[in-house]
């Protein structure tokens, strides 16, 4: 849960935005630690004024909040609903790791799905809050400016406390394609080191695993992106045949003879599983920490 509007540090300038002018897809982007979720969160929050069904995507895989790490979760709301988060249907993705990088592409594909499928719903606004990969070093300016081609937002909300997001901005602002609304970072938000954002993860992990049992199936039967590989600890995902995730796993034991694999997992059938997507994180099914699989940046 967010906490209510009247606890939250609200800029002036967040106060002064014209609410009742925005609609379609609005992308929240900013560095991480720069108030982008608190600002995200708030813009949705004053947009149930205006909107009868409204759509909220937590696209940080990292630090998730609506949804365990690794994935991205698209909450719609209720007809005429006015809190925070959404109460209606959820729809998620699985990204497979806690960091962008290297993992952009499934990180636009299911970005694509979540806005679609919002689409599809019927919601009249999409608050999407992206991850804080935003240094082109790391790719980061590509994968903001992919996003803006592919999900073609009506409004960039460019959130900086210099100039951080002038690479990605600047053009946006020179072109007619998207609306660019420029805000500074809260001077309210508290900067969280590694060791934080670690235990955020895995406090996360431990809140969706509760109550999970161990669930052996065939996988020889299902569909396996991209190889069936499974290191004990991995971290799976059991999709549905859209793609949008039905469940996390983590790997216990497995057998390539029978072809049978045991997870750990909150889901108490099959029913529905249509694949299964190998992630590229371990989870430590005891303390819930992640450690990589693959070479990537801390989140």
């Amino acid at each position: 849960m967010s906490e209510p509007e009247h606890l939250i540090d609200i800029p002036p300038a967040w106060e002064r935005i014209t609410f009742s002018s925005l609609s379609g897809t609005l992308l929240v982007v900013g560095a991480a630690d720069t108030g982008k979720t608190t600002f995200a969160r708030y813009l949705y929050r004053r947009l149930c004024e205006y909107h009868e069904r409204l759509a909220f995507i937590d696209g940080d895989v990292g630090q998730a909040t609506l949804g365990p790490p690794t994935t991205m979760t698209l909450a719609l709301s209720e007809p005429g609903e006015r809190s925070f988060p959404p109460s209606g249907p959820r729809f998620r993705t699985f990204v497979g790791a806690v960091s962008p990088r290297s993992h952009m592409i499934p990180l636009l594909i299911g970005a694509c799905r979540l806005v679609q499928k919002a689409r599809e719903r019927g919601v009249t606004a999409i608050v999407f809050d992206t991850t804080g990969l935003v240094d082109p070093a790391y790719g980061g300016c590509e994968l903001k400016w992919a996003k803006v081609e592919l999900l073609r937002p009506n409004v960039v909300f460019g959130i900086q406390r210099s100039s951080e997001l002038e690479h990605l901005l600047l053009p946006l602002r020179l072109s007619r394609r998207v609306r660019v609304i420029d805000l500074s970072a809260s001077p309210a938000v508290r900067r969280r080191d590694v060791p934080t954002r670690q235990e955020h993860r895995a406090n996360s992990f431990r809140r969706y695993f509760e109550g999970a049992q161990i669930m052996e199936l065939t996988w020889r039967n299902i569909a396996v992106f991209p190889v069936p590989v499974f290191t004990p600890f991995r971290l799976v995902a059991l999709e549905d045949r859209d793609g949008f995730t039905l469940g996390l796993g983590i790997v216990i034991t497995s057998d390539r003879v029978s072809g049978t694999v045991s997870l750990y997992t909150p889901l108490s059938s099959v029913e529905g599983v249509d694949a299964i997507r190998v992630g590229d994180i371990v989870i430590d099914p005891q303390t819930f920490r992640d450690a990589r699989l693959s070479c990537e940046g801390p989140n």
